[in-house]
């Protein structure tokens, strides 16, 4: 619950009421209200601007997730694919895009202008298993190039994940990470 709440947005509000509060307690001649509010609400508005300005949203879901993805989910996601979900999906600060390390280590963000951007995410089932697509506005990085960085994407993500990439539309790449299931060891014959 709380990561679909922004930081920035609680401390901009509390702060703005300390420091209101604060100034209408200078004008009553309050001396103790009046410090709570300039020692306290203004440092506490000054928080939150900064980080309102550094805030990143989280990802959108392009579709609702079915009940049944969900039970899939549960049964089968990676400890990688969670992680990226959490991340994806909440405030982050500091960043200047979701995945923007990620992206630079497997060579597709040479630079600022041509880092493909997250704009949404989905959970699917692709055939009996969990999938999670990530979605990107890539106009600068060919989907060519998305594809030569297949093998390394599925080594990057971790054991048990095979990437599927595809091009829905123009300038427009879904990188599907999709639970590998394991097989278990056979014991050995008494």
């Amino acid at each position: 619950m709380f990561r679909k709440i922004s930081l920035g947005n609680v401390l901009l509000t509390v702060g703005g009421i300390l420091t209101v509060v604060g100034f209408v307690a200078y004008f009553q001649d309050n001396s103790t209200l009046n410090l709570v509010g300039f020692f306290y609400g203004i440092p506490v508005l000054l928080g939150g601007l900064a980080l309102r300005a550094s805030e990143l949203e989280p990802a959108i879901y392009s579709q609702a997730t079915t009940p049944a993805v969900v039970a899939l989910r549960e049964q089968q996601a990676t400890p990688t694919q969670k992680q990226v979900r959490s991340d994806v999906t909440r405030y982050r600060y500091g960043q200047d895009a979701h995945l923007d390390e990620v992206l630079e280590r497997l060579g597709l963000a040479p630079s600022d202008e041509e880092r493909p951007e997250l704009v949404a995410v989905r959970e699917e089932d692709i055939d009996g298993a969990y999938a999670l697509v990530l979605e990107f506005e890539s106009a600068l990085m060919p989907t060519a190039k998305w594809l030569e960085k297949q093998e390394k994407i599925e080594k990057f993500f971790g054991p048990d994940i095979r990437a599927d990439i595809c091009e829905p539309q123009e300038h427009r790449v879904d990188l599907a990470l999709i639970a590998v299931a394991t097989p278990e060891p056979v014991e050995a014959a008494l």
